[in-house]
């Protein structure tokens, strides 16, 4: 098949050449949006990533060229109109899991960063300051983390927390019935986050936890509490988590994803003026940490977010009925 493959760079055309199974690649370094949707004319599928837009419009025209499947190399899907592309008949399947320890290590590598400062320790030593003012922390032993969302990412964070000792309250629709017989507690969205020291946020978004993370909700975890995100940016309200910055009831925040990244991350900026104030003034605390979409990015992820894409398209050419379908057309 022929597959236009979107918002890629250089480690996507290394990871997609070398699992190829026979199909005609071109690669595109710009996102997939109504402006560049044009590009697919002549194709059968496009692959697309987690800042590609496939709404209404852009849905249309690839019907109008000839695209019969998405296939996403990611596990989320909010970016895509599921009604449209139905109504349309075009299949989009999806790498329902890659590595989920790889993203849970990546909220873990955050929460260790921000708690013992061991990035600001680095550049202090090699500026020859062996100081430790100012760079105290705390022990993980013993907290309240939780963890809001316990699918397969969900849930292999929770295993590394229990083997920290901490003390793991979690919500999620459908409960975990083996991370209960762990001695891991669900309940309702407040119970969990109420008096909470960590908040780590594993859960899609959709219209249900868009701003799950607010100016009411911020208010019930422990002051000076920290929150982590590596799913998706709108499950927090941007202004609301500076506002708690600037107030102390947030003590530290690390972001790998942003609600505005569409148009930042996966780029080198930094010879530009970043026009997004909400994210230069997140940038300006020194208790907050910002990684740019990377938590899925090891080699055992890659590899199998490329085996799993190519399955969809190896199926979808085959007529089979598609695994990892979204919407079960």
């Amino acid at each position: 098949m022929k597959v236009a493959v979107f918002s890629t760079c250089a480690y996507d055309e290394d990871f997609f050449k070398q699992f190829n199974t026979g199909h005609e690649l071109s690669f595109f370094a710009v996102p997939l949006t109504d402006q560049t949707v044009s590009l697919t004319n002549g194709f059968e599928a496009v692959c697309i990533f987690v800042n590609d837009q496939a709404d209404a419009v852009v849905l249309n025209k690839l019907h109008e060229n000839g695209v019969r499947l998405i296939a996403l190399r990611c596990a989320g899907f909010n970016n895509v109109d599921l009604i449209k592309s139905k109504e349309l008949g075009i299949q989009v399947a999806r790498v329902p899991a890659y590595s989920p320890e790889a993203v849970a290590e990546h909220a873990l590598a955050l929460i260790l960063t921000l708690n013992r400062k061991t990035h600001k320790a680095y550049n202090r030593v090699r500026e020859g300051n062996f100081s430790l003012e100012r760079l105290m922390g705390f022990n993980l032993h013993g907290r309240k983390v939780a963890v809001i969302g316990t699918g397969n990412i969900g849930k292999a964070f929770c295993m590394i927390l229990k083997g920290l000792g901490c003390i793991i309250s979690a919500y999620d629709p459908y409960p975990d019935e083996s991370l209960k017989s762990l001695g891991i507690t669900y309940g309702t969205l407040k119970e969990t986050l109420l008096d909470a020291d960590v908040v780590s946020l594993h859960c899609p978004l959709n219209d249900d936890t868009f701003h799950l993370i607010n100016s009411e909700t911020l208010t019930l975890f422990s002051k000076g509490a920290m929150l982590i995100n590596t799913s998706r940016g709108a499950l927090i309200d941007t202004a609301s988590v500076i506002n708690a910055l600037k107030s102390g009831q947030l003590g530290y925040l690390g972001m790998d994803v942003y609600e505005q990244e569409g148009k930042l991350f996966f780029r080198d900026h930094s010879e530009d003026v970043i026009q997004d104030d909400l994210i230069t003034r997140l940038i300006s605390f020194p208790n907050v940490l910002i990684t740019s979409h990377q938590g899925f990015f090891t080699q055992e992820a890659m590899e199998q977010i490329a085996t799993t894409t190519f399955k969809n398209i190896d199926d979808f050419a085959a007529g089979v009925v598609l695994t990892n379908s979204v919407i079960g057309i």
